[in-house]
């Protein structure tokens, strides 16, 4: 199809790198249309292990087009860092571009974001890389985009105006520092000849390559569940990781695109606070965390493991239209004798068949579950969907019933060769 889109299902952490790397072989163009350096992708090449925060996970196939898109906050400190460890690594970041409407995450928001974590008392489990004062700025009118680095006269009196009001609030409210404007300054114009020809208006390239019929996929960071107006509000992220983010993410209608395709992992997982209705607060828990090698891609923080939670895909697929579901890491189940899914959430006594949008109801939420009966054969090198034991046959099609979208491909280990692809 000439135009996918790669979400997340559920709250992150689905290998939704891998899933672009794999699918970026045929793409002319890769567009990063949310989110910032919060995100962690991993991708496995050839063995070697990948970890990008900024740069779409498309990045390391050289032919196509990379785009940083117009919703991105983009730190360019953190952007030329990781590109720095790719070329060290014999890969080229040449054709890596940047919108010029994509808004400039700053040195003052990562220190804000600091303080606003320490004081509060409701803590939100932020990765301290400053996406939400950037993206709070953005809606503020109160935002530096990329393209004013171009006349660095009046990017330096907007920088000026932006920190004279950051300190006040930096040294008044929260007891930190003022911040350096001097050095601001000169770290920025070390790095503008490096930036400055990556900054392009990247709307008319996305539309015109569609147009012309090339293949353009649309990757975003974190998942449906940390949607900031679909998520479990606040322990959300700041922007929206779904479909719909693709439209005012990248600058896309919505009739223009094709294929949308959901990431799920075969159970669940979580960073950070918040409700988890299937968390395994128990040595079943521990076990999938140890297995999976669940801990945080960006933090090192250890993820929090549960059974795959059906109602939060099903929420997933009404929010994006999902036309097809990869399943990943469904290998990480082998050896576990009896499989839980959830199918509802009791509360007070009523089970219900979707997300509640107050979390103090899902906080109390009890999980409806199915059973179903594990399997011991390694699959880890299984390339037919109907050579996988019976049981884990059950389980996928159980995903496919439940939520009404075929599984497309199957992830069965880390490295990008490790799939099935399921022919219709």
């Amino acid at each position: 199809m000439p135009s996918q889109v790669v979400v997340g299902t559920q709250w992150g952490d689905e290998g939704k790198g891998k899933i672009v790397d794999v699918l970026a072989e045929n793409a002319d163009l890769v567009v990063r249309f949310q989110g910032g350096d919060n995100a962690g992708h991993t991708v496995i090449a050839n063995g070697e292990k990948h970890v990008l925060h900024l740069l779409p996970s498309g990045v390391l196939h050289e032919e196509g087009m990379c785009i940083i898109g117009p919703g991105v906050v983009c730190n360019p400190f953190v952007l030329l860092e990781e590109m720095k460890t790719l070329e060290e690594n014999g890969i080229s970041t040449d054709h890596i571009i940047i919108s010029g409407r994509a808004h400039i995450l700053m040195p003052y928001h990562r220190y804000q974001d600091d303080l606003e974590e320490a004081a509060a008392n409701n803590k939100i489990g932020t990765t301290k890389k400053g996406i939400g004062p950037c993206y709070a700025d953005k809606y503020a009118r109160k935002g530096i985009r990329y393209h004013e680095l171009k006349n660095f006269e009046t990017f330096k009196q907007r920088l000026k105006e932006n920190l004279d009001f950051k300190n006040k609030l930096f040294v008044n409210v929260y007891g930190g520092e003022a911040m350096d404007y001097d050095k601001i300054v000169s770290d920025f114009e070390k790095i503008l000849p490096k930036i400055l020809p990556m900054i392009k208006e990247t709307t008319s390239i996305v539309n015109n390559a569609i147009d012309q019929g090339k293949n353009v996929l649309f990757e975003g960071a974190q998942a449906c569940m940390l949607d900031i107006n679909y998520g479990t509000y606040p322990f959300v992220t700041s922007s929206s990781p779904t479909s719909a983010g693709v439209t005012t993410g990248a600058g896309v209608a919505p009739n223009k695109i094709d294929t949308v395709i959901g990431v799920v992992k075969a159970y669940s997982t979580r960073v950070g606070e918040g409700p988890f209705v299937t968390e395994l607060e128990n040595e079943q828990g521990k076990w999938i965390q140890e297995k999976g090698h669940e801990y945080g891609a960006t933090t090192g923080r250890p993820r929090r493991c549960g059974w795959l939670d059906l109602l939060v895909v099903k929420h997933a697929n009404m929010l994006n239209g999902l036309t097809d579901i990869v399943l990943t890491k469904i290998d990480v189940l082998t050896g576990i004798e009896e499989l839980k899914v959830c199918v509802g959430y009791e509360i007070d006594g009523e089970v219900l068949d979707y997300i509640p949008s107050d979390q103090e109801d899902v906080a109390k939420a009890k999980p409806v579950y199915k059973t179903f009966k594990g399997w011991k054969e390694d699959i880890t090198k299984i390339q037919n969907k109907e050579d996988l034991p019976k049981e884990c046959l059950d389980y996928i099609n159980f995903i496919e019933e439940f939520t009404g979208v075929p599984v497309s491909m199957i992830s069965v280990g880390p490295d990008r060769t490790n799939n099935i692809y399921v022919k219709r």
